[in-house]
């Protein structure tokens, strides 16, 4: 009898190990194919888009790559970006953001902060035990894998934290070498954990951009999406000044408008809005209003304008030009380039390697070449470098 059981037991722990297995390595994958959506939008790429693509120096603002169960160095079949199809699409520089926090039954109106869907992905991605409790552990981690996929990239993808870094990695993409830079960025200072003192740690660890807030309000800052919207907190103040002794930029994308005036009014450093729309031509909360460009542009900053619907209305390349040729109207063309949100629980009409559709939406919409060498990759090239220089 004795025997039976030990062999129940044994085939009980043998099919729940297997069962375990199994959902460990399919659920990633899963989740993120229902979230990462590619739906092909029909726009003919004539010779001339691809001849041009083929000279550029693309740069994104916005991508979560990095929030997923994926080796961004192979190409996959599910999300937006990898290193291969940056590499196609011509990348010179993608801006990975580090997300720590979303919360249940998220949307663009009002969202709380005491509810969180990273954490159970976190353990469904069987990330190291001190992600699943902390934020800032959260990032770390992002910036660990960002800087590994780097170390094994074979000189194909480099780590971007200083501006001599981005004028030698131009240089060598000049002579033919098709390396791709990589930049972390933080989707809101919820994981400073309320110490600004590890904002000093995030910047030690390589992130030279950093969004105020994400979905929900913080102690740093009011959220577009969250309860109260309220401006900068005396936290919020400490780190704007922080963050520009160091060398990072200010993000305001997802930022109130309480948020976005009150970083305005004290900047001395160029501002970016990473990812979103204009809402002139999408009107979403999430989206800037004419002022709100103006004030970044004053500042010498750069709006990286969305493909997903919540910001352009569309899925369609040609609104992503509609948005580009409304803040070039206003402020001129130096101040808008690309933020993608690519792999950004979006659905989008185009991945990293087919971004030759915005190009020759631009062609469409009447852009010069250099016009859209600016947009493509020069502002925020400029505007990145710019940026993290230390004061």
């Amino acid at each position: 009898m004795k025997k039976w059981f030990l062999i129940g037991l044994a085939v009980v722990v043998a099919a729940l190990i297997i069962a375990a297995v199994r959902f460990f390595t399919v659920t990633p994958a899963r989740i993120e194919r229902s979230q990462n959506k590619v739906v092909p939008v029909q726009l003919t790429i004539t010779p001339a888009a691809l001849a041009l693509q083929s000279r550029l120096d693309v740069a994104d603002m916005h991508a979560d790559s990095l929030l997923w169960k994926r080796d961004l160095l192979e190409r996959s079949d599910r999300g937006h970006v990898d290193l291969p199809r940056l590499i196609e699409g011509r990348y010179a520089l993608q801006v990975f953001s580090s997300v720590t926090k979303s919360p249940k039954g998220q949307n663009y109106e009002s969202n709380g902060a005491d509810s969180d869907t990273i954490t159970s992905l976190t353990i469904i991605n069987l990330q190291p035990p001190r992600t699943w409790i902390s934020l800032l552990e959260r990032s770390l981690w992002h910036a660990e894998k960002l800087r590994g996929f780097a170390e094994r990239s074979g000189g194909r993808l480099r780590l971007i934290t200083a501006p001599a870094d981005i004028d030698r990695l131009l240089a060598d993409r000049q002579n033919g070498n098709s390396a791709v830079g990589g930049m972390l960025s933080l989707e809101g200072l919820q994981g400073i954990e309320g110490n600004i003192t590890n904002l000093d740690a995030l910047h030690a660890a390589g992130f030279r951009m950093a969004g105020l807030a994400h979905f929900f309000d913080n102690d740093v800052a009011g959220s577009m999406h969250g309860v109260e919207k309220g401006g900068l907190s005396p936290l919020g103040r400490q780190v704007i000044r922080r963050m520009e002794t160091l060398g990072m930029l200010v993000d305001v994308a997802h930022a109130s408008h309480a948020t976005v005036a009150d970083v305005l009014a004290m900047a001395t450093r160029p501002v970016v809005s990473s990812h979103g729309g204009v809402q002139a031509i999408c009107k979403a909360n999430r989206n800037l209003t004419d002022d709100e460009i103006r004030g970044i542009a004053r500042t010498g900053g750069v709006i990286g304008i969305g493909y997903w619907s919540g910001a352009i209305c569309s899925i369609n390349p040609r609104d992503v030009a509609r948005a580009i040729v409304h803040v070039r109207t206003l402020v001129g063309i130096d101040h808008v380039g690309l933020g993608s949100d690519f792999d950004g629980a979006t659905t989008v009409g185009f991945d990293a390697s087919q971004v030759v559709a915005v190009t020759q939406a631009l062609l469409d919409a009447g852009f010069s070449e250099s016009d859209i060498r600016k947009v493509m990759g020069g502002n925020v090239l400029r505007v990145l470098r710019a940026g993290i220089v230390p004061s």
